[in-house]
């Protein structure tokens, strides 16, 4: 039972290694959310902004993961072009966008009175 609980753990691992190698704007939230980690050390947020900050890292990943999978996914049933294809892989894109402004908007709410 734990092997197989172990075994789980690490494909999920090997899926963020994944999306971390072969995803140039997954590298780009990784760099961003170490930036902001460090902000918030040397700010020293209170611990419900510590909460914000770890939600809104984690719901850009979980977009970026499952945009990735879809994309993935999209090529493997075709390399040429689909009209519905072309709209799934948007949508997907545009769950990342979301995430990513609404954890930026988030950051800004938490940041910029402290820093100005």
């Amino acid at each position: 039972m734990f092997k197989k609980r172990l075994k789980s753990f690490s494909h999920a691992i090997n899926g963020l290694v994944i999306l971390i190698k072969e995803e140039p704007n997954a590298r780009i939230h990784l760099l961003a959310a170490i930036v902001v980690i460090l902000l918030a050390y040397i700010l020293k947020i209170s611990i419900n902004e510590w909460a914000l900050i770890v939600i809104s890292i984690g719901f850009v990943f979980c977009a970026e993961l499952v945009n990735t999978s879809i994309e993935n996914l999209s090529d493997l049933v075709t390399k040429e072009y689909n009209p519905f294809i072309k709209k799934v892989k948007d949508l997907g894109a545009a769950a990342v966008l979301v995430a990513a402004f609404t954890a930026i908007i988030i950051a800004c709410f938490i940041f910029l009175p402290k820093l100005f």
